[in-house]
């Protein structure tokens, strides 16, 4: 289930739904894709920005970038696919090949700036994802102190 707002948006701006069935055809039919993953937006405010400041960034771009919204079932699968770890996000594609992903909200001119440079560089493989440093696993076990 979305947000109210973003399913007012999604219906203003005839944005789609995908999940992990039918992602793959829809991102290789657009030369440009940018999937949206709103996350829970009961817990998470930023998600319902987002979903404000995708049209107008459509719209920014010139509708260079098709809009897509995964759906809630799909993604945390999808996540894994393109190795983010922040909600809300967008994922930017090429032809279905991953460009990078943005996370968060971020200014307006940050989003310009970071947009223009996953638009015009060439596809690679997500990120490796990487636990943060306080999971980290180490050579010693904590318990060795006790020998």
């Amino acid at each position: 289930m979305f947000s109210p707002v973003l399913t007012m948006m999604m219906e203003r701006h005839r944005i789609p739904v995908v999940d992990e069935a039918n992602i793959d055809a829809f991102a290789e039919a657009h030369d440009l894709t940018a999937l949206f993953f709103p996350g829970d937006w009961l817990r998470l405010a930023e998600s319902n920005d987002v979903a404000v400041i995708l049209p107008e960034l459509v719209q920014a771009f010139q509708g260079v970038f098709k809009p897509a919204v995964v759906s809630r079932e799909s993604e945390r699968e999808l996540q894994s696919r393109y190795r983010f770890d922040a909600f809300p996000a967008l994922v930017f594609l090429r032809n279905g090949e991953y460009l990078g992903a943005i996370k968060r909200v971020l200014d307006w001119e940050d989003y310009l700036t970071q947009i223009d440079g996953k638009l015009r560089r060439g596809p690679s493989a997500p990120p490796r994802f990487e636990l943060p440093e306080a999971c980290a696993t180490h050579d010693r076990h904590d318990h060795d102190h006790f020998q």
